[in-house]
């Protein structure tokens, strides 16, 4: 049996903007449209199969960070550790987009070896995605 690594990946974006929710449907594949504010922090565990045959397990500790505080010592704290984080935009509210630069220069300072990730959810509550696409992209490249 192969050994199993675990690695912590912090969830950041405003609030509202569907953290939980991809925690959700991504641990207990589970979906509710009702929305439920997170209070400071809410920590899940999926475990993954990796699909080369000589990979280890990998145990994904989700940190579901609260959104749209602001950035303190404590959520510094929440931060340490980090091997990555999804950063998440509400394409129906532009203005979320704008403050993924401080979450992952923040996080990035904290956890220079990290990866960052983007996820601009809510899209099918969009007629036309070309707008936020435009968006997305330039946020990306930066």
């Amino acid at each position: 049996m192969s050994q199993l690594m675990q690695r912590k990946v912090c969830l950041l974006g405003d609030f509202a903007v569907g953290k939980t929710s991809l925690v959700r449907r991504f641990v207990y594949n589970k979906f509710e449209a009702d929305y439920l504010a997170t209070i400071g922090v809410n920590v899940s565990r999926k475990e993954v199969t990796l699909p080369q045959e000589t990979a280890p397990r990998l145990a994904l500790v989700l940190w579901d960070l609260a959104g749209g505080e602001t950035f303190t010592k404590m959520e510094e704290a929440y931060y340490r550790g980090g091997a990555a984080a999804l950063l998440v935009a509400d394409v129906t509210r532009p203005e979320t987009f704008a403050i993924l630069n401080t979450y992952a220069t923040t996080f990035m300072r904290i956890n220079p070896g990290a990866i960052l990730a983007f996820a601009f959810n809510k899209c099918d509550l969009l007629q036309d995605l070309a707008p936020a696409q435009a968006q997305a992209e330039q946020l990306a490249a930066r």
